[in-house]
């Protein structure tokens, strides 16, 4: 496999696997669960390229211009990325023949991301300790990049047999 062909599957699978997650979150929503704000997340990004990185809170920040579509970009970019992190520690060989247990590995181990740098950053506090229910709100965290494991593990199992 080329260098070229691993880096476009490697964004194959990172993007099919957030898609997974975004299909997740969609239910979510649809059962009235509240889930994640891309907006805020632009935001925060948006507001990182003018040097601030924490917020008392991200909501009552000043808007970016076009914080929405940063947000998605973001988030793609991010599962992109960690698709990457999984091939760079599994091996090429794994995109070729994939296996469930290193890409639930990663998909969980990615939520210290989130607990340990996101939400402090947006004034949620370490593992959403600020917010009124932060046990509920750490565990759908690690249940949405559990999501995000299982859906590397599909993307690349798809991809794999397509190509």
């Amino acid at each position: 496999m080329s260098l070229l062909h691993e880096v476009f599957t490697v964004v194959l699978i990172g993007c099919g696997a957030t898609l997974f997650m975004d299909v997740w979150l969609m239910f979510l929503k649809r059962l009235g669960v509240q889930t994640l704000n891309f907006a805020f997340i632009g935001r925060w990004v948006g507001h990182l390229g003018r040097g601030q990185v924490a917020h008392a809170a991200i909501g009552k920040a000043p808007p970016v211009r076009h914080e929405l579509l940063l947000g998605w970009l973001t988030h793609y970019a991010v599962g992109i990325a960690f698709a990457g992190l999984l091939v760079a520690a599994a091996g090429a060989g794994w995109m070729a023949a994939p296996s469930l247990l290193p890409a639930l590995a990663l998909g969980v181990g990615t939520v210290v991301f989130p607990l340990l740098v996101m939400q402090p950053a947006m004034g949620l506090g370490v593992a959403a300790s600020r917010t009124p229910s932060p046990l509920k709100n750490c565990l759908r965290s690690v249940v949405n990049h559990a999501v995000f494991g299982l859906g590397l593990f599909l993307a690349a199992s798809v991809i794999a047999r397509l190509f």
